[in-house]
């Protein structure tokens, strides 16, 4: 296929490599013209994920990339931006999305912002680093026409990435939406030394809410058991390369939200995400103690005060 990439991110760097190594027609398209100019230089991307080879992967600004001509774009840009991407993309090729989280202007789902073509997403534990690294993963397509999903599955598929097709639309992008805000917290728990079984308890709970959330929206249950849920949910968790834990650890030892993202570098997704996620729950009245708190210590209340008020909820069943 004809593909083009939009989104020079990491993400956006390490899946056009993948596709390019799958024997696809790659296009790289990024915002800045100097990181086109770079990645035709060097055959390196300047900003990310920077050991990777991109020969064979071509380099385009938005605006110049043949999107037009394309079979497919994936688009890999924040979440912030997404809206306002898709809106100007042209032709008429199927969208593939990368992009985890929530729409902040509506709070809707980032693929009911796309209009007038198919859409699916991508999704699972997925750390760039690692792809790129040629280290085995797996993903999940979700998508609600099962034809199309299976023609990105063998599109995609490899012997070092292994992907599943699911219908569950709702659930794999609420999954991937609700996964960083848990990771805030689970970096929090990192920061303040709260041990295995406190963070072990912390994304068991996280994982709990997000099944609630998925049950009201009319979601699969099943699907945050898997790839897209817990899958996604440990390893943003667990990794040290995870933007979204690394954050909450930084905030945790006493940085603001603002200076531990300038000093990650990256989008930390469950910035943008926590209070839209939160906002849902309110109008799908779901109870998420967790990405309440997240919010809370967001806008100011010390993080210790929020694992006081976690621990003494009252007991009830699991």
């Amino acid at each position: 296929m004809n593909v083009v990439v939009v989104g020079g991110g990491s993400w956006g760097t390490a899946f056009a490599r993948l596709l390019a190594d799958h024997g696809h027609a790659v296009t790289l398209a990024c915002r800045d013209p100097g990181q086109v100019a770079a990645i035709h230089d060097t055959g390196h991307n300047p900003r990310y994920v920077q050991s990777v080879d991109l020969a064979g992967v071509e380099a385009a600004t938005v605006g110049a990339a043949p999107i037009e001509d394309a079979n497919l774009v994936v688009v890999a840009v924040p979440s912030a931006a997404f809206a306002s991407v898709v809106a100007e993309l042209p032709g008429r090729a199927p969208i593939l999305s990368l992009t985890k989280g929530l729409d902040p202007g509506t709070g809707n789902r980032l693929s009911t912002l796309v209009r007038d073509r198919p859409v699916a997403v991508l999704s699972g534990p997925n750390i760039a680093d690692e792809i790129v690294r040629g280290l085995p993963a797996a993903a999940v397509i979700a998508c609600e026409s099962f034809p199309l999903a299976v023609q990105l599955q063998l599109a995609i598929n490899s012997t070092v990435f292994r992907v599943y097709v699911n219908d569950d639309l709702v659930g794999v992008e609420l999954c991937a939406a609700a996964k960083n805000v848990i990771a805030l917290a689970a970096g929090g728990a990192d920061g303040l030394g709260l041990g295995d079984n406190a963070k072990a308890a912390l994304v068991a709970r996280g994982l709990a809410e997000m099944g609630r959330l998925a049950e009201v929206a009319g979601a699969r249950p099943e699907t945050f058991a898997g790839l897209a849920g817990m899958g996604d949910l440990i390893v943003t968790c667990w990794s040290k390369s995870g933007r979204n834990r690394r954050c909450g650890e930084l905030v945790a030892q006493g940085a603001t939200p603002a200076e531990a993202a300038r000093s990650i570098g990256m989008v930390v997704e469950g910035l943008t995400t926590a209070p839209v996620l939160r906002d849902l729950a309110h109008r799908l009245d779901v109870e998420m103690p967790i990405a309440e708190g997240v919010c809370a210590v967001l806008d100011g209340i010390p993080l210790t005060e929020l694992v006081a008020q976690l621990m003494q909820r009252d007991p009830t069943v699991e």
